[in-house]
């Protein structure tokens, strides 16, 4: 087989994943997922699991393995995971696990434009995100708890939950520190940022170093071709 990596989206591994226990219909995959949690760490579309499982067979990684009827139900195609599609999941999960990969939050890409409002604005704005945060965190954490002594899972089965709440307190605090260095000037750059939206004009340094709109910025093809 010749090897295709990146094409398996996380939603096409947990159904190779799950296959991986036995040959079942998409319907029973969906409930599992489900039943499991899984949509708490991968984005799953049920409404499109069958097409999932339909390009997975077009890739020879599952195949039919026959049909099963529930009752009055219709009959359901089950698969299961072929040779190929077992290779697939587990390269596939080797480069997940042990390579990082530059992603690109939303968050992320907001922080990198936020000097667009006002400082001010924009404390207000991340004391909102902390509270939610704090929200989101108490009740992952009940979940977690209550996964623990009603289910009495082990923790093996818990660990990307485990994971999530240790990324959102992480963020937490990180903001809870932004917050604090915004608020008392201690942030490099924010008096400067205050002065923009104060005066409408960028800061001296910020067209020095080519950080703002100039002359220049406005006609880069004095210096810098442009891409062909």
């Amino acid at each position: 087989m010749t090897r295709r990596r990146g094409l398996t989206s996380p939603l096409a591994l947990s159904v190779l994943a799950t296959l991986s226990e036995g040959p079942m219909h998409p319907y029973e995959i969906a409930r599992l997922l489900r039943h499991r949690g899984k949509d708490q760490s991968i984005k799953i579309r049920y409404g499109s699991l069958y097409t999932v499982v339909q390009n997975l067979e077009k890739r020879g990684l599952v195949a039919t393995a026959g049909t099963a009827r529930a009752g009055r139900r219709p009959e359901r195609t089950v698969y299961r995971l072929t040779d190929d599609g077992q290779e697939e999941l587990e390269d596939r999960l080797r480069e997940l696990v042990g390579r990082p990969v530059k992603e690109y939050p939303a968050f992320e890409a907001a922080l990198s434009l936020a000097g667009v409002l006002p400082p001010d604005e924009i404390i207000g704005l991340l004391a909102d995100r902390v509270r939610l945060l704090d929200v989101e965190l108490a009740g992952a954490r009940a979940a977690l708890r209550e996964l623990i002594a009603e289910q009495r899972l082990p923790r093996i089965f818990l660990i990307e939950s485990e994971y999530a709440v240790a990324m959102k307190q992480a963020e937490a605090d990180w903001v809870r520190g932004l917050i604090e260095e915004l608020a008392d000037g201690t942030l490099e750059g924010v008096d400067h940022w205050r002065t923009w939206h104060r005066t409408g004009e960028f800061p001296a340094e910020w067209m020095e170093r080519g950080w703002a709109k100039t002359d220049r910025a406005m006609h880069p093809e004095s210096e810098v071709d442009e891409p062909g």
